[in-house]
């Protein structure tokens, strides 16, 4: 008798640590990440990592991968690139030459990739969201999970034609009171991947200061520092101009013009990035400009990074041209050195660029914004690069008459 008491306490006491286990194990947190680009796959190294560490996040992370075919080195026949990324654990295409740490398991299925995930992080050109975001909303509970934006750039209200944060759009296709952060920040995707230290900003609001500290701590790591603020608008937006301010950087590098033009440049894009903040956002907070989401990632993205480079491009081969082109071959121009010089990857600074420009002038707002309106009329209205100096001289004019209208 007491030896069937005995087996049947340590048969309850079996069961009752089973469900403890089970419980603890559905409250853990499982990560999906949404793209696996340059930017995407160099964010997974970093996230692989603290989800192995963590105790309330499983150790599987998965990542969506838009299938394609690669030619390896040696073969004949190419092979999908999430049967790459899985086998040797290296992004050979977008991410070559990084280890991506083995829990970090590459699916091409989107259904199957974020079905059960709670941590949905967006890392994609934010124009395939909307075809994605129906399959991502019918596999997930939305009250459930969170996502965090990494996409830089922004949507417009196809009726208001104002500008809409892609954390909004992100949201309101979710719905059921789905939050979404962003994670913004000075984040060259190479650097990161290599370890090299840098420091990010998440701005979120997720209900919880326990909830925002776990998707910090996702994040975070010895050479990837993250701070939290809760000014979602400001780091958003202010991840998406800055790439408008890079293509001025890259026209400086193309003429030649030196370190003190391109730090004019940066000072007046920073205060027209300001500016366009407090105009069309509302609590836009003054202090996340100097967050690494606001200055920071503005010099390193005017110094390095994809617009840079191809608007230097750009420069060179304008100038190097007699005729004045046309808003046609401009287009043909940026899609010609995209190709060349990006791999796959995609510009994000001329389609903002160009939607910020259709904004302001609808509105008048152009003298407002004299440095962005003449990056735009440089990118696609075939006037001369050297006119980014008058860019810069404009503002600091503006700048003047203003000062003595107050004197």
């Amino acid at each position: 008798m007491v030896d069937r008491c005995r087996l049947v306490l340590v048969l309850l006491s079996s069961l009752f640590l089973s469900a403890t286990m089970a419980a603890v194990t559905n409250d853990k947190e499982r990560i999906c990440i949404i793209g696996s680009g340059n930017w995407g796959s160099a964010i997974s190294t970093v996230v692989g990592r603290n989800a192995r560490r963590l105790a309330f996040c499983h150790n599987e992370v998965r990542m969506w991968v838009f299938e394609e075919q690669v030619l390896l080195k040696g073969e004949k026949e190419p092979s999908n690139l999430s049967d790459v990324i899985n086998s040797l654990h290296e992004n050979v295409k977008y991410l070559p030459g990084v280890m991506i740490p083995g829990n970090v398991r590459a699916i091409p299925d989107l259904a199957d990739a974020v079905r059960e995930a709670t941590v949905l992080i967006f890392v994609l050109p934010h124009q395939f969201l909307p075809k994605l975001l129906p399959t991502i909303r019918a596999n997930v509970n939305p009250a459930r999970c969170y996502g965090i934006s990494l996409i830089k750039g922004l949507d417009f209200d196809t009726n208001t034609k104002l500008p809409v944060l892609i954390s909004k759009t992100i949201e309101k296709a979710m719905g059921n009171n789905f939050r979404c952060g962003v994670l913004m920040g000075a984040n060259v995707a190479d650097e990161v991947a290599n370890q090299r230290v840098c420091e990010s900003t998440l701005a979120c609001h997720f209900g919880s200061d326990d909830i925002n500290e776990r998707i910090r701590q996702i994040f975070d790591e010895e050479h990837f520092r993250v701070s939290a603020i809760r000014d979602v608008s400001g780091a958003e937006a202010c991840g998406a101009l800055k790439n408008i301010v890079a293509l001025g950087a890259g026209f400086v590098d193309g003429l030649n013009l030196g370190g003190n033009t391109k730090a004019a440049l940066c000072r007046i894009g920073l205060i027209e990035m300001k500016k366009f903040c407090s105009m069309f956002f509302e609590g836009v907070e003054q202090s996340t400009l100097l967050e690494s989401c606001g200055v920071a990632d503005l010099i390193t993205t005017c110094y390095g990074g994809r617009n840079r480079k191809c608007a230097e491009a750009f420069a060179k081969r304008r100038v190097e041209m007699s005729s004045t082109l046309d808003a046609e071959s401009c287009s043909k121009l940026w899609n010609t050195i995209e190709s060349e010089l990006l791999n796959g990857q995609k510009l994000q600074g001329t389609l903002a660029a160009k939607e910020v420009y259709n904004l302001l002038k609808a509105r008048n707002l152009l003298q407002e914004f004299p440095l962005m309106s003449v990056i735009y009329e440089i990118s696609f209205d075939g006037k001369s690069v050297l006119e980014i100096v008058d860019g810069i001289k404009t503002h600091i004019e503006s700048a003047e008459v203003h000062y003595l209208s107050k004197l």
